[in-house]
C-alpha cells in the first residue's frame, strides 16, 4: 500500500512539474486546470508518445517544439460544434437579441472560442435577425493553431447533416446550406460570416479585461478550471461586459457558488444565460 500511495506522489509531482515547465517556457498556464481532466489528457499524450512517465514527457516538452505543440492541443479543450445544444440558441433569439436590437452597435466575445463553430453560429444569428451589419464579434483562443483553423472556417463534410439538424432545431430560417460551399471533403464557411469576425489570441487564465462587451459566450470552458480559476475568470468577463450584458455558459456550469453570483441576475436557468445587474 505504502508503494502504491509512493507511486501515486511521485506522478502527482512529476505532473505539476511538466505544468510548471511549460509555464516557465511557454507561458501557458495550465496549473489551475481541473486536475481530473489534467490527467486524462496528459495520460493520452503519454501512451500515444510511448512514454513510460511523466519526466520523459517534461524533457520532451522542453526540447521539442513540435512535441509540445502536439500536448498543447491535448491540453486545449476543442469539443464543439455548430449550433450545439440548438435549444441554447432559441433562447438567444427570444431572450437576447431583443434587447440587442436596442443598441446601435453591440459587441459580442466569444471566448475560449477553439475552432470557431459556435462563432460561425452566432453569426448566422445575427445575420437573420438583421444585425450583423452593426455588430462586432471577437473569437479568442490562447492556442493559436486552433485560431488559424477557426479563421479558416473549414470543416469536414461529414458534419455537415448534425450541424444542419441543430440549425434546424435552433429555429434556422432559411437553408443552412446556403451559408458554406462545399469543396471535396470538407465545407468553408461563406466570406460574408466572416466579415464582421476578429480572431485574437487571448488566454483566460493569464491575460486581463478585454472590452466592454454586450455579449460574452463562454460554454463549457470553466468545468474544466478550478474553482479558484472559476472566480477568477468569471470576474473577468464580469468587468468585460458593460451593464446589462449578458454572460452565456455551459449546460453543464453556473455561478450559483461563485464569487460573482450576486453580480448578474439569471435570463435563462437551463440555457445558463446571465444579464450583469445594472448598479444604482
Amino acid at each position: 500500500m505504502m508503494a502504491r500511495e509512493s507511486t501515486i506522489e511521485n506522478e502527482r509531482l512529476e505532473m505539476a512539474l511538466l505544468l510548471e515547465a511549460i509555464y516557465q517556457k511557454y507561458g501557458y498556464d495550465f496549473r489551475s486546470y481541473s486536475k481530473a481532466h489534467t490527467r486524462r489528457r496528459l495520460e493520452h499524450r503519454l501512451n500515444m508518445a510511448g512514454m513510460e512517465n511523466y519526466s520523459e514527457m517534461i524533457h520532451a516538452a522542453i526540447y521539442d517544439e513540435d512535441f509540445f505543440n502536439e500536448l498543447l492541443l491535448d491540453l486545449s479543450i476543442n469539443v464543439t460544434e455548430m449550433f450545439r445544444d440548438p435549444w441554447f440558441y432559441r433562447a438567444i433569439r427570444k431572450e437576447v437579441i431583443p434587447h440587442l436590437m436596442t443598441y446601435p452597435f453591440i459587441k459580442v466575445w466569444h471566448a475560449g472560442c477553439s475552432a470557431g463553430q459556435e462563432v460561425y453560429s452566432m453569426s448566422i444569428l445575427l445575420a437573420e435577425e438583421g444585425m450583423k451589419d452593426r455588430a462586432q464579434v471577437y473569437a479568442t483562443d490562447f492556442n493559436e493553431l486552433i485560431l488559424q483553423k477557426a479563421k479558416q472556417g473549414i470543416y469536414p463534410i461529414d458534419a455537415i447533416r448534425e450541424y444542419t439538424t441543430n440549425y434546424q432545431k435552433a429555429g434556422g430560417k432559411v437553408s443552412f446550406s446556403d451559408y458554406y460551399t462545399a469543396d471535396y471533403d470538407n465545407v468553408v464557411i461563406k466570406q460574408s460570416l466572416r466579415e464582421r469576425v476578429l480572431f485574437s489570441s487571448h488566454n483566460l487564465v493569464t491575460d486581463g479585461v478585454f472590452g466592454e462587451m454586450n455579449v460574452i459566450f463562454c460554454r463549457n470552458v470553466l468545468i474544466y478550471f478550478d474553482r479558484e480559476l472559476q472566480n477568477k475568470v468569471l470576474r473577468l468577463f464580469y468587468e468585460s461586459l458593460c451593464p446589462g450584458g449578458f454572460l452565456c455558459l455551459g449546460s453543464k456550469e453556473n455561478i450559483k457558488f461563485t464569487e460573482v453570483v450576486d453580480d448578474f441576475e439569471l435570463v435563462a436557468a437551463k440555457e445558463r444565460i446571465y444579464r450583469k445587474k445594472r448598479r444604482p
